[in-house]
C-alpha cells in the first residue's frame, strides 16, 4: 500500500495552498444554532447590545409573539424581538411560538441580559383553531410543557393533535388562555359561522380552563373589518364575564421584516409569493408595537392595553426557576453520592497508581496522583456534581459488562478522577494536564463528558439509559437545523418565483463553507440582488428540528415538565424541543453518547484475531513497535483513524513520529488554529533540527517545552497564564474561554 502511487503524499506546496485558500470555517454568529451540519461548536452567550430605551406613557406587554422558532412562520430571532421590546420599554414580552417552546431559552437569555421580564407560552394548533397559552408561574410552565408533549406525541412528526377539551387535564390555575388572533379557534368560528359559533368556542375554553383564566384577545392589523370583529369579541367577553386584552399577533420585530415574513410563508406553503398573494396581509402590521401606539389603536376599548401590561406582570418569571437536577443515583446502604464516588475513585486509584503513600514519602508520580485526586474530589463535592460522575461511570460499567468498547474523550481526559473511574484512558497526572480545563470552581453548570461507543452498539447503551433511569426522566436532545448560505438562496429564489433549475444553479454558486457575505464580496455569481438580500436575512435562522447524534439528558422529574418532547423523523424516536446548548443553559444535564465506527472496527479485528489466530489482544497493552512508526513515517496510513487525510499524510514524512506523543502533535498540527497561526512550519523545522528551540521568555519553557516552544494546545495557554501572569488555574480557564471562537476583549480585560 505504501508504494502505490495513488496513495502518494500530497506535495507540501499543494497542501499549503489547499489549507490557505481563505475558506476556513467561520465562527458561528451569536444567533446560530451551533449544532447544525456545518459545525459542532457551542453557541456563544448572548451579548447585550447598547440599546436606547424610549419612554412609554402607556404600560403594555406584548402577549402574542412568534419568532423564527415557529419554523417558517415568524421572521425574527427571539433576541431581535427582545431588543425591540426593550427599545419600546414594554412592561414584558411573551414568546408564543407554534406548538412548542423551541426558542424560549435564547429568548430568556437575551431578556435577562436586557432586564426584560419574560412570559413563556405557545400558540397551540387545536382541532378548532389556534389557542394561545401563557404560563403564569413555574408550575404552570411545567403543565404547559406537559400539555405540548401530550399533543405532539398524540400525533406524528409536524402534525400534533391538540384538543381544547384535553387542555382541561393540564391547565389548573397556572395558565392564562388567550382566544387567539386571525388563526384562532374563536376568530375562525366567527368567520365561518358567525358570532354565536364564536361564543360557543369561548364557552368551551371556559369549561376547559376556567373562567378566571380565559382572556378574549383583540388585535388590529389595519383591516377595515378589524373593528367590527373586535366589537363583537368585546360583546362576547362581556356576556361571559371575561376580560379583553390587546395584542398585535406579532410575527417580526420591525416593519422592515414584513417582506421576509411573506417569503417564509411562501416557503412553508411550498410555493411562491405569487401563489399565496391572495392570503398575504396587505401591509407590514405584525411588528412589535409600543404601548402608546397600541393605546391609540385601541382607544375605543378602554383598559385592554393596560390589561395586557397587568397580565405580563402577573405571568413574568425567570426561566432559571424551572431548572431541574439529576435523578438521585442509587448508592449502597449508608452512603450518599459523594461517599460512594469517593470509594469508587479510591479503589480505581489504587489500581491505577498504587496505594495512597504514607507521610514522608518523596514526590513520586503516586504522591502527585493522590494529591490531584484529593483536589479534584474537593472541587466535585463543592460543586455538587458527584451524581454526574456516578451516572457516567455507570454507563461505562454497562459497556464493560456488555463487551462494548467505549472511551471518554475531550476535556474529561484532564481529570485524574475520570481516569481512576475508567471513564478515560489518558493518565492526566503523568501527562501534566490541567483539571481546570475540564472543571473549575467558577464553572457555570455541570462538566461535559463525551463517551465514544461502538457505532453498531450505541443503541444498546441508549436503551440501557432509558431502562436504568426511566423513559420519563431521560430524553434525546434536538439538533436545530439552520439555514446555510446555499439553502437560503434556494428557498428565497423559490419564494420569489424562480424556476427550480435556476434555484439549484444559483445555490451552487454559493461558497459551501462561507457565508453569503463571502459570496457577495467575490462577485463571481449572477444571483439577483433581491434573492441575495432575502437569503442574507434568513441565513442562520432555524429551518427545522433534527435529532442530535448522541446527546441525552436526565432530570429528577418527568423531562416533559421541563421541555416538551415531540416525535423525531426516525421511527419510534422522540426528541426534546431544545438543542444541546439550550439544555445546558437551563441546567438539564447532558451526556453525549457518540457512535464511533473505528471502535467497532477495532472490536471486530480483535474478535477475528481471537477466532482465527487464537490470540487474545488487549488494546490497552499493544506494543508500540518501531515497524509501526516506520509505516507512519512513510505515510502508509490509508484507513488509519485520525491520520488518513491527505493533509496528515503530507505531514507525517516530515514530522517523522517515533513515539505516541509525536502522533498527538501530528493530529493537533493539522487544524485551522495552528495552520492560520503559523505554527506548523516552525514546529517541523525545530523537530528536525533545522532551527533552534527558543522561548520568548524563560517562564514559557514549562508550558511550551514539550512542543519545542510552539503553542499548540489550549492547556498550554492556561499554563502560560499560570506561569507568567500568576493566574490561578480557574482564572486561566476563564481566559481560555474568553479567547474562544467569539473572542471577548471585555472578558479578558476583567481578568487583567
Amino acid at each position: 500500500m505504501g508504494s502505490d502511487p495513488s496513495f502518494a503524499a500530497m506535495p507540501w506546496s499543494q497542501l499549503e495552498a489547499r489549507l490557505s485558500d481563505g475558506r476556513a470555517p467561520r465562527s458561528p454568529s451569536w444567533n446560530a444554532g451551533g449544532d447544525g451540519p456545518a459545525w459542532g461548536a457551542k453557541r456563544q452567550p448572548y451579548v447585550a447590545a447598547d440599546i436606547v430605551r424610549g419612554e412609554s406613557q402607556h404600560p403594555y406587554a406584548e402577549l402574542h409573539c412568534r419568532s423564527h422558532f415557529s419554523f417558517l412562520q415568524g421572521a425574527s430571532h427571539p433576541e431581535q424581538l427582545v431588543e425591540q421590546a426593550t427599545r419600546l420599554s414594554l412592561t414584558a414580552l411573551a414568546l408564543t411560538d407554534r406548538n412548542g417552546l423551541y426558542g424560549i431559552v435564547r429568548f430568556a437569555e437575551a431578556a435577562r441580559a436586557l432586564s426584560m421580564p419574560t412570559v413563556f407560552g405557545a400558540q397551540l394548533e387545536c382541532d378548532q383553531g389556534d389557542v394561545v397559552v401563557l404560563a403564569r408561574n413555574p408550575r404552570g410552565y411545567g403543565h404547559l410543557a406537559s400539555a405540548i408533549s401530550d399533543g405532539q406525541l398524540a400525533g406524528s412528526k409536524d402534525e400534533p393533535i391538540f384538543r381544547i377539551d384535553r387542555l382541561a387535564e393540564f391547565s389548573g390555575d397556572g395558565w392564562w388562555v388567550l382566544t387567539g388572533a386571525m388563526s384562532g379557534a374563536v376568530a375562525r368560528a366567527m368567520h365561518r359561522d358567525g358570532p354565536a359559533a364564536a361564543e360557543r368556542v369561548v364557552q368551551q375554553l371556559i369549561a376547559a380552563c376556567g373562567r378566571d383564566n380565559v382572556l378574549v384577545e383583540l388585535w388590529d392589523h389595519g383591516d377595515p373589518l378589524d373593528s367590527v370583529r373586535n366589537d363583537e369579541l368585546v360583546r362576547i367577553a362581556h356576556r361571559n364575564g371575561l376580560s379583553c386584552v390587546a395584542t398585535n399577533d406579532v410575527l417580526y420585530a420591525l416593519p422592515a421584516q414584513h417582506r421576509l415574513a411573506t417569503a417564509v410563508a411562501a416557503v412553508r406553503r411550498r410555493g411562491s409569493l405569487d401563489d399565496i398573494d391572495a392570503s398575504l396581509p396587505p401591509a407590514a402590521m405584525a411588528y412589535v408595537r409600543s404601548g402608546s401606539e397600541q393605546y391609540r389603536r385601541f382607544a375605543r376599548y378602554p383598559g385592554v392595553v393596560a390589561m395586557a401590561a397587568e397580565v405580563g406582570r402577573d405571568a413574568a418569571f425567570d426561566l432559571r426557576l424551572v431548572a431541574p437536577k439529576l435523578p438521585p443515583f442509587p448508592c449502597p446502604s449508608g452512603l450518599n453520592e459523594m461517599d460512594y464516588l469517593r470509594r469508587l475513585v479510591e479503589t480505581g486509584a489504587v489500581r491505577r497508581y498504587g496505594a495512597r503513600p504514607v507521610d514522608g514519602e518523596d514526590l513520586s508520580l503516586r504522591s502527585r496522583a493522590w494529591r490531584t485526586i484529593d483536589h479534584e474530589l474537593e472541587v466535585i463535592a463543592a460543586l455538587g456534581f458527584a451524581g454526574y460522575f456516578l451516572v457516567v461511570w455507570d454507563i461505562v460499567q454497562f459497556c464493560e459488562r456488555s463487551d462494548i468498547l467505549c472511551q471518554g474523550r475531550g476535556s474529561a481526559a484532564n481529570s485524574a478522577v475520570c481516569y481512576a473511574l475508567g471513564i478515560t484512558k489518558a493518565d492526566a497526572v503523568s501527562l501534566g494536564l490541567l483539571f481546570e480545563r475540564f472543571l473549575s470552581p467558577e464553572r457555570d453548570g455541570p462538566p461535559d463528558i463525551d463517551i465514544d461507543i461502538e457505532s453498531g452498539r450505541r443503541e444498546e447503551v441508549i436503551q440501557y439509559v432509558y431502562e436504568r433511569h426511566g423513559r420519563h426522566h431521560a430524553a434525546q436532545v434536538a439538533n436545530v437545523i439552520t439555514y446555510r448560505a446555499r439553502s437560503a438562496v434556494r428557498d428565497m429564489a423559490r419564494a420569489l418565483g424562480h424556476a427550480p433549475g435556476q434555484q439549484d444553479a444559483w445555490s451552487k454558486q454559493v461558497d459551501g463553507w462561507g457565508t453569503l457575505a463571502t459570496t457577495m464580496s467575490t462577485g463571481d455569481h449572477d444571483i439577483p440582488p433581491a434573492v441575495l438580500e432575502m437569503a442574507s436575512a434568513i441565513e442562520d435562522a432555524p429551518r427545522h428540528l433534527g435529532i442530535h447524534s448522541g446527546g441525552m439528558v436526565m432530570c429528577d422529574r418527568p423531562v416533559t415538565e421541563v421541555c416538551p418532547v415531540e416525535w423525531a423523523r426516525m421511527a419510534n424516536r422522540s426528541v426534546l424541543q431544545w438543542d444541546k446548548d439550550d439544555c445546558a443553559a437551563v441546567g438539564l444535564v447532558k451526556f453525549d453518547l457518540l457512535g464511533l465506527g473505528m471502535l467497532s472496527a477495532l472490536h471486530h479485528a480483535v474478535d477475528l484475531i481471537a477466532e482465527f489466530r487464537e490470540k487474545t489482544i488487549d488494546l490497552a497493552t499493544i506494543p508500540q513497535e518501531d515497524e509501526v512508526y516506520a509505516m507512519l513515517c512513510r505515510a502508509d496510513t490509508v484507513g488509519v483513524f485520525q491520520i488518513e487525510s491527505r493533509a496528515q499524510m503530507a505531514t507525517l514524512p516530515r514530522l517523522k513520529p517515533r513515539r505516541f506523543y509525536d502522533l498527538v502533535v501530528e493530529v493537533a498540527l493539522i487544524r485551522p488554529g495552528p495552520i492560520q497561526g503559523g505554527s506548523v512550519h516552525p514546529y517541523i523545522r525545530r523537530r528536525n533540527g533545522q532551527e533552534p528551540v527558543t522561548y520568548l521568555h524563560p517562564l514559557l519553557e514549562n508550558s511550551l517545552g514539550k512542543t519545542l516552544g510552539v503553542p499548540l494546545f489550549q492547556e498550554q495557554l492556561m499554563q502560560m497564564a499560570i506561569d507568567v501572569a500568576g493566574f490561578t488555574p480557574a482564572q486561566a480557564d476563564e481566559l481560555r474561554q474568553a479567547m474562544g471562537s467569539k473572542r471577548s476583549r471585555a472578558r479578558m480585560e476583567k481578568l487583567s
